[in-house]
């Protein structure tokens, strides 16, 4: 407790050497966490929570958002983002990540810059080091902070600081952006996500915890808690999850028997055993990680055309001032 106190401390000292922020706000634990401590640490004028609008998070995270927001009493505001307009994106690479986050991190470099905000700052913490993230170049690249990494806040550091500012999702399980649900190299499209959220909130209303619905052409795979696996197999419970991804689309819905894991759609994952589990995970982050620098060559290639995709962005955001 006491380390935690010195954590916390330390972000405190942070945000008040910043001055002002612009915050990327999902309304997961992590950001949330991050913008009670800057409503606390700086005061509230100097505080702006934004929220991306896209078909790539759920409306339930913005409604979520939405609440934390008004319960801190901060500035809060949606933007629509414009990562569709971008084919890059939409083509799935590994490093699809990046082409969102720089969306979205140019989009809040832009609001700092014409408000006069210091900094923009994003919720990214300690546990997420070891995590194939091509977001955190985009990061870098928009000069976007990250005060919790830099604070050594893990995971379970922020949902204990949740609990203590009293936030509604202290305990709420890990959500991701549902592009993640879908296999690289497999065109994105606005209605194949919300088909994959429409399983993932049918899965919910059944009692599921923490749910991954993977999208394998006319393949459902589906991720839960191993403790949650015997609620699936009763009768009553097998039979309307499969009778509800069949009527959207899906043709078999098979049960991962590996459990919910994050990044199990990432390039080389495997399966792991109990034993040197951590000196595997290790190494698999250093595989991955090369993976990702392996598409680097794939990047520059649609780099070539970034002045077409900067110019359909450009269109997409004149559209949304409107």
């Amino acid at each position: 407790m006491a380390n935690l106190r010195a954590k916390e401390a330390l972000l405190r000292r942070t945000l008040q050497r910043y001055g002002s922020a612009v915050i990327a706000f999902s309304g997961g634990v992590d950001s949330s966490a991050l913008l009670a401590a800057a409503a606390k640490a700086l005061p509230r004028d100097k505080v702006l929570a934004v929220s991306a609008r896209s078909a790539t998070y759920p409306a339930a995270e913005l409604r979520l958002a939405r609440k934390i927001a008004r319960q801190l009493k901060v500035r809060h505001r949606v933007i629509d983002t414009c990562e569709f307009a971008n084919p890059a994106f939409i083509a799935n690479p590994p490093r699809r990540c990046y082409y969102c986050k720089s969306e979205l991190f140019s989009e809040l470099r832009e609001i700092a810059r014409r408000e006069g905000f210091a900094v923009v700052l994003d919720g990214t913490n300690y546990d997420d080091r070891g995590d194939v993230r091509p977001g955190r170049k985009a990061a870098r690249e928009c000069g976007v902070k990250s005060p919790l990494l830099e604070a050594r806040l893990t995971k379970p550091d922020l949902r204990a600081l949740a609990r203590k500012y009293s936030l509604p999702n202290w305990n709420k399980p890990a959500a991701a952006c549902l592009a993640s649900r879908i296999p690289y190299g497999t065109r994105l499209g606005k209605s194949l996500l919300e088909r994959v959220d429409k399983a993932e909130r049918l899965l919910a209303e059944l009692g599921f915890s923490q749910i991954r619905a993977r999208h394998h052409g006319d393949v459902a795979r589906i991720e839960i808690l191993p403790a949650e696996f015997s609620r699936m197999t009763k009768p009553g419970i097998a039979r309307r999850v499969v009778q509800g991804l069949q009527k959207l689309g899906y043709r078999y819905v098979t049960l991962d028997l590996a459990g919910y894991r994050t990044g199990s759609m990432n390039p080389g994952r495997e399966i792991l055993g109990e034993g040197s589990q951590n000196s595997k995970v290790k190494g698999q982050n250093r595989r991955d990680e090369g993976e990702v620098r392996s598409q680097k060559r794939e990047g520059r290639r649609q780099n070539e055309t970034a002045e077409d995709c900067r110019m359909q962005i450009a269109e997409c955001r004149m559209q949304n001032a409107k």
